[in-house]
């Protein structure tokens, strides 16, 4: 397949997740980013990654004899990466930072570059030694590498683009450097390279509440020189006093996206109230269906075979690497229920635990296993306590509940494919998206959930998993959405889950091969690409945009499908 004719895109992200081998990622957002790379050598779709070589990764996180989360950062070999031989230049304050630029496309994904200031004892090793790591001045000089040196990178490379995708406002100071260039190069003002940089940018909002959106001081921002030779005024004009990032990459963008339905919803919410912002639409996240589902599911998903059997088979490879990683053993005969997230308060990992009787009586019924696993960022204290506390959970219910220290790929690819049930219960809208629950139902993992992300758009309550939403009209409507969600999750898997794992093998078989149906059909990174090209990378300065949507032929215009009569 030759896609030459295709739009050439640079993707920039603070964060991929490649592979294990190449820990630069915290969560999400970096496992996104690298099943697109991967996604678009598959489709041989011409994409290259920007990015930045992190020495110490974000952490490794382990529990200490308290209980308590502490973090590591040891230096990784990374001499398999190719050392292309070029380098750029940075002005950061007063120094002229040499950013060498490294390139790996061995884990069967397009060419991935990483921009490198050094290893972490040498001159400007501060800079790429950790992921989201130090103060402010440390983060701005992260994100001006990443930016400015992305697209110095690119120049210097001689790699012709025709637009620049930016995954997350970490990139902002991209589109400053383009506007630089027009104005050093052609002569154009401000407002004119900025109209003209507008055609060649599109953004991915990740963060559903305005808080979680990233800002600077602009005194900073002129001190440490990311203003990039624009003035004060220009600078505010893009991303407002202080610079928040995702404001600035609205500005600077011809069209953007949230990554779900809903998310697109909120975003349009959040951001309607900014001037010079532009249409945001959606397009939900989607998973690299080779990473992430298991061979033996999929042969015995395609090929009718018996389904139970090949998820047993995997839930035995996860009980055993589980007793190898804590020394517990799983009975794998029995209901396991998975949950695997980043620590973050929202994400509520620890609600199922907060009826004290209820989880008792669970989980001494010996009917019911819970596998947890997560990290926080190391500067979180709440993300740390979260994770203490599903430590202490372990250590009460022992054989019954376990948790997983430094949650990373490998943990993930054992969980997503050898647990029982998916566990999701976010506070809503703070779900963009989430990936996991998508790996799981590829893996016929059935998901109990509540309604936000993606899961608006695929999971059916009682055909391919449960909705903790669909209880709600039996529930005292005086209780806060914690009781709601709590008495919701009880209520369904008593009268649900385990009744059909132990009682109704066929039911439960039936809809494992549904939840499979529904991710493969929407779920995919394949389709989620080529609704970037369908949508935003092909699209024009007042151009209409069609989409293929089960067949359809269908046109975005406003953010409203409608069907094409050909």
């Amino acid at each position: 397949m030759n896609n030459n004719h295709k739009k050439r895109i640079a993707y920039f992200c603070m964060e991929y997740g490649l592979d294990p081998k190449l820990p630069l990622y915290a969560g999400g957002l970096g496992i996104l980013a690298g099943d697109f790379l991967k996604t678009a050598y598959d489709l041989d779709f011409p994409i290259i990654g920007i990015g930045l070589l992190w020495w110490q990764d974000y952490t490794k996180q382990l529990i200490g004899e308290d209980g308590y989360p502490y973090d590591t950062y040891p230096v990784y070999d990374f001499s398999f990466l190719e050392d292309t031989g070029r380098k750029v230049f940075v002005q950061i304050g007063d120094e002229n930072v040499e950013c060498s630029i490294y390139k790996t496309n061995q884990f069967q994904n397009n060419d991935l570059y990483l921009l490198d200031t050094g290893k972490p004892d040498s001159k400007y090793g501060w800079i790429t030694d950790k992921l989201y790591a130090g103060n402010d001045y440390n983060r701005v000089a992260q994100e001006m590498v990443l930016g400015i040196g992305g697209i110095r990178a690119l120049r210097e490379l001689e790699i012709e683009v025709d637009k620049y995708h930016f995954n997350e406002g970490h990139a902002s100071f991209a589109g400053l450097e383009l506007i630089k260039e027009k104005m050093m190069n052609y002569g154009l003002s401000f407002e004119e390279s900025l109209e003209k940089t507008r055609r060649e940018i599109v953004f991915t909002t990740h963060t559903p509440v305005s808080a979680g959106n990233e800002a600077h001081n602009l005194n900073l921002l002129m001190e440490i020189g990311a203003n990039n030779g624009l003035n004060h005024n220009e600078l505010k004009r893009i991303g407002g006093d202080p610079f928040n990032m995702t404001a600035a990459c609205l500005r600077m963008s011809l069209i953007a996206n949230g990554v779900s339905q809903l998310h697109g919803e909120t975003a349009r919410k959040m951001w309607s109230h900014y001037d010079n912002i532009p249409e945001i639409i959606a397009i939900t996240n989607g998973i690299h269906q080779k990473t992430w589902q298991s061979a033996e599911i999929n042969n015995a998903y395609e090929n009718n075979l018996d389904l139970w059997e090949a998820h047993l088979n995997e839930k035995r490879k996860m009980v055993d690497y589980v007793e190898q990683k804590t020394g517990t053993r799983l009975d794998p005969e029995k209901l396991i229920i998975g949950f695997a997230r980043r620590a973050a308060p929202y994400k509520r990992s620890e609600l199922i635990f907060r009826d004290t009787q209820k989880i008792d009586q669970l989980l001494h019924s010996r009917n019911v296993q819970l596998l947890f696993s997560g990290k926080a960022h190391p500067n979180d204290h709440y993300g740390k306590d979260i994770v203490a506390a599903l430590v202490k959970m372990d250590k009460k219910y022992k054989d019954n509940v376990v948790f997983l220290e430094n949650y990373d790929m490998e943990i993930a690819r054992h969980l997503i494919q050898g647990v029982d049930v998916w566990l999701n219960n976010p506070k809503r809208p703070m779900e963009a998206s989430g990936t996991s629950g998508m790996k799981a139902a590829m893996n016929g993992i059935l998901n109990l959930s509540v309604l936000d992300g993606w899961v608006a758009e695929g999971p059916e309550h009682t055909v391919n998993g449960w909705i903790l939403d669909m209880v709600f009209s039996s529930l005292e409507e005086k209780l806060t959405e914690d009781e709601k969600d709590l008495q919701a999750l009880y209520k369904i898997l008593y009268e649900e889950v385990i009744p059909i794992y132990y009682e109704d093998r066929e039911r439960w078989k039936n809809m494992m091969r549904a939840s499979i149906a529904m991710a493969e059909k929407q779920f995919t990174a394949e389709r989620m690409l080529n609704e970037y090209y369908q949508l935003m990378y092909d699209k024009g300065k007042d151009d209409k945009s069609n989409i293929i949507r089960d067949g359809v032929m269908m046109q975005r215009e406003k953010n409203k499908l409608t069907v094409i009569i050909e």
